[in-house]
């Protein structure tokens, strides 16, 4: 049986899809998938961003699952929102039930910390919201949501100069990326 409930609408020139999962990782797959497709088919970001917002809501969706929704048979909420040539917007919301239960000014402050050139404990764990979702965004804020959960909300903008400068760059090349057994793999450029 599949648990997984699909929700889109489109007001004017804002789609927002709606996508309910169990907590199980087995689902990530395909939430990475449709990740790369929306972004490849229903924005102007180049194929690079989709790989970047690739590893943004997969970096979302197994924090919302380790840290925030802990108990069997829970649920995440990741909603997609798309403004036709102006930006993406993503949300992720998990259930609340997680082993260490955080607040969202918390967990703001916590990466805060870790963004910080100077934060020194550091491991192979707990760096991907500073390290890969607060870098690869514009936008990123957490808000205490009403089951006790809570809701990332992050979002890049079509008019980033940083977009520009990395598709110039990278006219006349192929770029392959991926995801290394720790986290998003470097950028491999082959020229053409």
């Amino acid at each position: 049986m599949d648990n997984t409930k699909t929700e889109t609408t489109t007001e004017s020139d804002i789609t927002r899809i709606t996508i309910t999962l169990p907590t199980n990782a087995y689902f990530m797959s395909g939430i990475r998938d449709f990740t790369l497709s929306l972004i490849k088919n229903m924005t102007d970001f180049s194929e690079q961003w989709a790989y970047r917002f690739q590893s943004v809501v997969d970096e979302l969706c197994n924090n919302a699952i380790e840290h925030g929704s802990a108990k069997k048979n829970e649920e995440i909420k990741i909603i997609f929102l798309t403004k036709e040539r102006k930006y993406v917007e993503i949300m992720v919301e998990d259930s609340g039930t997680g082993p260490k239960k955080m607040t969202a000014l918390e967990l703001s402050k916590l990466v805060d910390q870790r963004k910080n050139q100077d934060y020194t404990e550091i491991g192979i764990r707990g760096r991907g919201l500073a390290k890969i979702v607060a870098e690869w965004t514009d936008e990123l804020k957490f808000e205490d949501i009403e089951n006790g959960g809570i809701r990332v909300r992050i979002k890049k903008f079509l008019n980033d100069p940083e977009l520009e400068k990395d598709a110039s760059q990278l006219q006349g090349q192929q770029v392959v990326t991926g995801r290394g057994p720790i986290g998003p793999t470097e950028k491999i450029v082959l020229e053409t």
